[in-house]
């Protein structure tokens, strides 16, 4: 992985020391909040309900196990015994002391991490599927790619001032699972036939209280011109984006107003005079960042291994752990985990204590080579396990609460703080979404179910994702009184989709039952291995629709 180099380990100390100077004259008053308000934004600190929130960034997902340490021991010593891992794979630490940020900023700095741009009208945290480097359908290793451009937008002066925040994802698997079709920019990556990569450009894309998938904008460009071409597409942005309506100033706005055609035009002027200059990438320097990501030294090992095979005869709920937790590794013998940090309502979606954390890291250097993931459904990825070291793993992820077996089912779904902590959320999601685990937390039932994703926002800003959820859920205000507003037919990956709404809203007590009501019409209709938005999609809304709103009007004249 990634090792910070001298104008990294430079980048971030500065800045440390200058924030460090920052906050003294907020706390002597020299600064008012409106003027530390950019400062601090700049550092991911945001000011929530309860108190300050520090978002610290990991780059496309990818810790090592001293950095979990370090994060462990920030939920530890200056938080309250816990961090949240969010959708665009960072932490986030919910309890902060404004005297103690600059300590934890390096206590971060010192294990190379930071929390620069991950808040501000800038380029976010670069993020790429949890499984690059290790998935079986993988086509390119993305993270060079990612990396570089990590480099390239960390304080680069011409977009820290952007119309609104920009995200940028990049993936190069037969499956999409960086939900690249809802960024700014997507990217996916794939070798031409003399097996060169090459890139294909979406733009606009984003959710939030407009959903747009990306559109296309450019097939086949060469590896070469990553930063140049994303360069030209970030300063026609820039240039005619929109600063007087935040609610209009994303690029998936300017896209639309503009139609892709036209957009298009723009950046390809742009480019053209900007596309031989110095940030042409080399050959030399994709080498200098590849050899950070070379794989580690695999044991040669059989595909065919007695004892784990046994165990899985033996172990019904191991087998059923290694069906939804594991997947297919590109090298034989081994497999990649995904621990899940949703065993069910007792903890938020995405949080681990610090406890977790330590245990986490001491299992990747124990049965790995010290490196976790974390994927933006908000769980944590070993992505080297030998397969004759998974039952003994697998025990001891139960015993520290990490072995529910419910990767990509119901339960497995996604959660934004929402209003128990975000200023901006104008419902308590964490509630609806502890509820709907403890209606359905029989795992032959979710079994049974196959894959569903299942995704909550507390409010239009759609950090939870609701619009790609196969059932998606949005928390509405109204005259005070929170409701829930239901989609389905959402989906993500290269077949996304957008959810639709399927008729009013529900009040939060009234919303596992919709959702069962919805589950029921779908196991009446659906066909053979015909997933919940494989029936959703053939059928539409209209049969999901009567079976909700029918059996609810029909409770409301019988009570």
């Amino acid at each position: 992985m990634y090792r910070y180099d001298e104008y990294d380990h430079a980048l971030v100390q500065a800045r440390v020391a200058q924030f460090r100077d920052q906050v003294a004259r907020r706390l002597s008053g020299e600064l008012s909040e409106e003027e530390f308000l950019p400062l601090r934004l700049q550092n991911g600190l945001y000011l929530q309900k309860h108190a300050y929130m520090l978002r610290v960034a990991i780059p496309y997902g990818t810790l090592s196990s001293q950095q979990l340490r370090t994060l462990a021991r920030i939920a530890d010593q200056f938080d309250r015994g816990y961090g949240h891992f969010t959708t665009r794979q960072n932490i986030q630490f919910n309890w902060i002391q404004l005297d103690q940020v600059a300590d934890i900023l390096q206590l971060l700095a010192d294990n190379e991490m930071h929390a620069i741009q991950t808040s501000g009208n800038c380029v976010r945290n670069i993020t790429t599927e949890a499984y690059a480097g290790v998935a079986a359908d993988e086509l390119i290793d993305p993270r060079p790619l990612a990396e570089i451009l990590r480099q390239w937008s960390t304080v680069n002066p011409e977009f820290l001032f952007l119309p609104r925040k920009f995200k940028i994802a990049i993936s190069s698997s037969e499956q999409d699972r960086a939900a690249v079709r809802a960024h700014d920019i997507g990217l996916y990556l794939y070798p031409s036939e003399q097996g060169e990569p090459l890139l294909r450009v979406m733009v606009g894309g984003g959710l939030g209280r407009t959903p747009i998938l990306n559109q296309t904008l450019r097939e086949d460009l060469p590896w070469q011109h990553l930063l140049t071409y994303v360069e030209a597409v970030l300063r026609v942005y820039n240039r005619h984006g929109r600063r007087d309506n935040k609610y209009k100033a994303r690029i998936k706005i300017l896209v639309k107003a503009l139609g892709i055609e036209a957009f298009a035009s723009e950046v390809e002027r742009e480019w053209e005079q900007i596309r031989e200059g110095a940030a042409e990438l080399t050959l030399a320097e994709l080498e200098r960042v590849s050899a950070d990501f070379a794989p580690p030294e695999y044991q040669p090992l059989s595909a065919i291994d007695p004892e784990y095979g046994a165990w899985l005869a033996r172990d019904e709920a191991f087998a059923s752990w290694v069906q939804t937790n594991t997947r297919a590794h590109k090298v034989s013998g081994y497999a990649a985990v995904t621990v899940s940090t949703k065993p069910g309502a007792a903890t938020p979606p995405g949080d681990l204590t610090a406890q977790q954390m330590h245990s986490l890291a001491d299992l990747a250097d124990l049965y790995g080579y010290g490196e976790i993931r974390v994927t933006h459904e908000q769980n944590l990825v070993l992505p080297d396990i030998r397969k004759s070291d998974l039952y003994t793993l697998w025990r001891s992820l139960q015993d520290v609460g990490l072995a529910t077996p419910n990767i990509g089912l119901l339960t497995d779904l996604i959660a934004c703080p929402g209003g128990d902590y975000c200023n901006l959320a104008t419902t308590r999601s964490l509630p609806v979404a502890g509820a709907i685990q403890t209606r359905f937390d029989d795992l032959d039932f979710l079994h049974d179910l196959g894959p569903l994703s299942l995704n909550i926002s507390g409010c239009v800003n759609a950090c939870g994702h609701h619009h790609i959820g196969n059932i998606g859920i949005l928390g509405l205000d109204k005259n005070g009184e929170e409701y829930f507003q239901v989609t389905i037919g959402g989906d993500q990956g290269k077949n996304s989709a957008l959810g639709r709404v399927i008729g009013r809203a529900f009040k939060a007590d009234e919303v596992p039952d919709a959702i069962e009501r919805l589950l029921s019409v779908y196991l009446k209709f659906r066909e053979l291995d015909e997933t919940f938005v494989q029936t959703v999609g053939r059928l539409g809304l209209a049969p999901f629709k009567e079976g909700v709103y029918a059996e609810s009007r029909a409770a409301e004249v019988s009570a």
